[in-house]
């Protein structure tokens, strides 16, 4: 009769000890939850925080937004001096994307932050192939859709020629000078068609070889600092020409 009645008790003193024990394992810890973003293709997180922060522009301010890659994203890390000297100018590359990603980033990276001017560079990644190929005519759909949608929101939009590159090092042997001049003629004629803005940066960076010269890139892709000094001066041009246009 005494250990049926000692039964409950010992059941609970042993469930409470294999509860300590299961506890104190670290090998029985839940395993931390990874967040899936595969339906964040146009990575619209990367500047989302940042977004928030940002104010509304000062009356009289003239915003400009970067919207490309990497080429833009590199910008302000490699040239900060000249995002620091003019506050108005927003960067919002984003590394590896190709037109249709910063299409469907229009509305929260450009529309939303109020900009009178944007800066578009699109098409390198397209044809470098890092997602996929694709034509001249879907890369200029793309940059078409953003140029209706400012026309929508008051933005003056400014079309860029550009960089010019001989070799992509991650996708060798493609051959991408001759479709880079392919795509800024292609842009090129919209924008004189349109009477848009043209930010040509092709013409003052190019080789003999219709590469970037070697010593304004740091990878035959990406401008070094001396490179995005003299896109610096040909930008303030375009925004300046952009501005006149308000």
């Amino acid at each position: 009769m005494r250990i049926i009645r000692l039964l409950p008790i010992l059941l609970l003193l042993s469930t409470t000890i294999f509860a300590q024990q299961q506890k104190a394992d670290p090998a029985n810890k839940p395993a931390p939850v990874t967040e899936d973003f595969k339906d964040d293709w146009a990575n619209l997180r990367h500047y989302e925080a940042e977004n928030k922060l940002l104010p509304a522009p000062a009356p009289g301010e003239n915003r400009v937004v970067f919207l490309g890659s990497s080429v833009f994203e590199f910008f302000k890390t490699r040239l900060p001096e000249y995002f620091a000297a003019h506050k108005n100018y927003i960067d919002r590359g984003v590394s590896g994307q190709i037109a249709p990603q910063l299409l469907l980033r229009f509305q929260q990276d450009v529309i939303a932050l109020k900009p009178k001017v944007v800066i578009i560079l699109a098409g390198s990644n397209d044809i470098a192939g890092t997602t996929g190929h694709v034509t001249n005519e879907r890369i200029l759909n793309d940059i078409k859709s953003m140029v209706e949608l400012c026309r929508v929101h008051n933005i003056t939009p400014v079309l860029c020629a550009y960089v010019p590159i001989n070799e992509y090092p991650w996708r060798k042997g493609l051959q991408p000078a001759e479709k880079i001049i392919s795509l800024n003629e292609v842009i090129t004629a919209y924008a004189a068609k349109n009477k848009l803005v043209l930010l040509d940066y092709y013409t003052p960076l190019v080789d003999d070889k219709k590469g970037t010269r070697a010593d304004l890139t740091l990878d035959g892709v990406h401008p070094n600092a001396a490179g995005y000094k003299i896109m610096a001066k040909v930008t303030d041009e375009a925004i300046a020409k952009a501005l006149k246009l308000k």
